[in-house]
């Protein structure tokens, strides 16, 4: 018997399907970027993507199609990260537009759903590549329609859009010769078939594992000790959710778990977006609340005797400076007057932070090329930023889609997103500000100023491949320049030199050098002394980034 709609119920199951399959599968996108530096992360990006929008799905309760079309709309519109991302958003806010007036589904309205989403998401993609996610969806549409027209069984309809999507992107190499040459089809187009695959399994039946989701978007937790229950050392059960009002790192994790240690144990330290949960055993919990109001303020605090000694004073001083400290905190922000301009940027390393913190930078947002923000960071951002303009610096050009997407959600303060695809061309495009001119002009003076910055990186290949018609082995050292691999070789120094031939000329007047966290300061400093003795006449500055995965970063400008 022919299956001719899907109701609200299985579209949940597809959508979840959807989302957990591209969370299986994500590490194999991954290795499809076509860069073999280590940090490819389209499956990464699309997959918190998704699992952003999931986590709202899954929490619906007996649904109709708008309140489901909202959950995939807004979740994944707001958790977008990257360009792939970005785009899987858009692709999710065109087919949600279409299906949303309606309470089932057949083969017409999924046609019409396709073709929208697939111009939703080429409109919003400045210069549209075929060869990419966007071909594959466009595909997809395509044969949508086609089907429509000749079947309102789901049952054929579903499987044969799958095929020729399978079909379309095994095309993608000839329509983009960087990916024969990588010999690898495109990284967002096999993400977007894997939401298909998963989707399909769920409308045939098949049982699905749901667990990723249920632990999505890259928690962070340590296991609690086990300690003898005969045996309580620290007598107070202490939990709290600290709201925070930056991101909270790695660094900020390990600083504040091991000041808990210092005071108690069974510690429990679990970070999602900008909500971190607490549990810890200590003798002194207003310690423990203290500490936890220097990253955000507190909710939900919770505290037990585990000895059954009651002592209202001590809890009842702790919430006390809990809510004296917010609510000092809170005055002291409405107090602030709003200023003209305020500055955005994103940035990775300590020394680059330092920088961009130096330059007058209000909000930075620690993430780049190994974790691309959210469209959701950068909204918390602005929220942040006490300003009537915002200039934001993405600094990473697979994060420009994302903060396009944050100016177009912010309708409160204007936002002018400075389209950087490094860190050297987010410095000096603070640089060129002139706090004496309006928005416009330090606009284009930001853009203008940007495009003399000429960027080189220096990090190490993960796979084998060809590309750019240069060999790489794994282990090899590469410079990549703004538009592609400059040099490959086996010294990081040599590299960087081979690709600063290439950078400089005639016109070139400064030379700045940013170490990452892999190369000693020594060592930056004999590396500076040579680039200086190759080109007395231009200015050569050495800065400590501290960045990740990248031992250099250079600009020439």
């Amino acid at each position: 018997m022919a299956v001719k709609t899907i109701n609200t119920e299985m579209l949940q199951k597809m959508f979840l399907a959807g989302a957990a399959n591209l969370e299986a599968k994500k590490e194999y996108i991954n290795e499809l970027n076509v860069f073999p530096v280590p940090d490819g992360d389209t499956g990464t990006n699309m997959t918190l993507t998704i699992m952003s929008a999931a986590k709202e799905v899954q929490s619906l309760t007996k649904p109709d199609m708008a309140s489901m079309a909202k959950a995939i709309s807004s979740g994944s519109l707001r958790g977008a990260r990257g360009n792939s991302g970005v785009i899987l958003s858009q692709l999710l806010r065109g087919f949600t537009k279409e299906i949303r007036e309606h309470n089932e589904i057949d083969t017409v309205i999924l046609a019409k759903a396709c073709d929208r989403a697939a111009a939703t998401a080429y409109k919003a993609v400045m210069k549209p590549k075929e060869g990419t996610i966007l071909t594959v969806a466009k595909g997809i549409s395509q044969k949508a329609a086609e089907l429509a027209e000749t079947t309102d069984d789901l049952e054929v309809f579903l499987p044969e859009v799958i095929r020729h999507a399978e079909e379309v992107l095994a095309q993608t190499p000839d329509m983009l010769p960087v990916l024969k040459e990588a010999g690898v089809v495109d990284s967002g187009g096999q993400g977007l078939l894997e939401v298909l695959h998963g989707a399909y399994d769920a409308f045939l039946g098949k049982e699905i594992d749901y667990t990723a989701i249920e632990a999505s978007s890259g928690t962070k937790m340590v296991k609690p000790a086990q300690q003898a229950e005969t045996d309580i050392k620290f007598g107070y059960c202490t939990e709290f959710i600290i709201m925070t009002e930056k991101e909270f790192t790695d660094k900020d994790e390990d600083e504040f778990k091991g000041y808990l240690e210092s005071i108690g144990d069974s510690i429990v330290c679990v970070a999602d977006d900008d909500i971190v949960k607490i549990h810890v055993h200590t003798n002194d919990p207003g310690l423990a609340i203290q500490k936890a109001l220097t990253y955000g303020q507190l909710s939900r605090m919770k505290i037990d005797n585990m000895r059954e000694e009651h002592q209202e004073k001590l809890i009842r001083d702790a919430e006390k400076v809990a809510a004296q400290q917010a609510e000092e905190k809170a005055k002291k922000k409405k107090k602030e007057p709003r200023k003209s301009v305020g500055f955005i940027a994103v940035s990775i390393g300590e020394g680059m932070n330092e920088i961009f913190r130096e330059l007058g930078v209000d909000y930075i947002i620690e993430g780049g090329q190994t974790m691309n923000p959210s469209t959701d960071d950068m909204l918390t951002a602005i929220n942040e930023v006490n300003a009537d303009h915002i200039f934001i610096l993405p600094n990473n050009k697979n994060i420009i889609l994302a903060a396009n997407q944050a100016q177009s959600l912010t309708k409160d303060k204007d936002i002018i997103v400075i389209p950087t695809k490094t860190v050297p061309q987010g410095i000096t495009a603070v640089i060129s500000f002139m706090p004496e001119a309006d928005v416009d002009t330090n606009m284009e003076t930001m853009q203008e100023a940007v495009r003399n910055v000429k960027t080189g990186q220096v990090t190490y290949a993960v796979r084998d491949t060809r590309i750019d018609d240069k060999e790489i082995h794994e282990g090899d050292i590469m410079g990549i320049g703004d538009d592609g691999i400059l040099a490959v070789g086996q010294s990081v120094e040599e590299t960087a030199k081979e690709m600063l031939a290439q950078l400089v000329d005639e016109d070139s007047e400064l030379i700045s050098l940013y170490y990452g966290q892999d190369i000693l300061p020594e060592d930056a400093e004999r590396f500076s002394a040579d680039v200086e003795a190759l080109y007395p006449d231009v200015d050569v500055d050495v800065h400590m980034g501290g960045q990740p995965i990248y031992y250099y970063v250079l600009s020439v400008e």
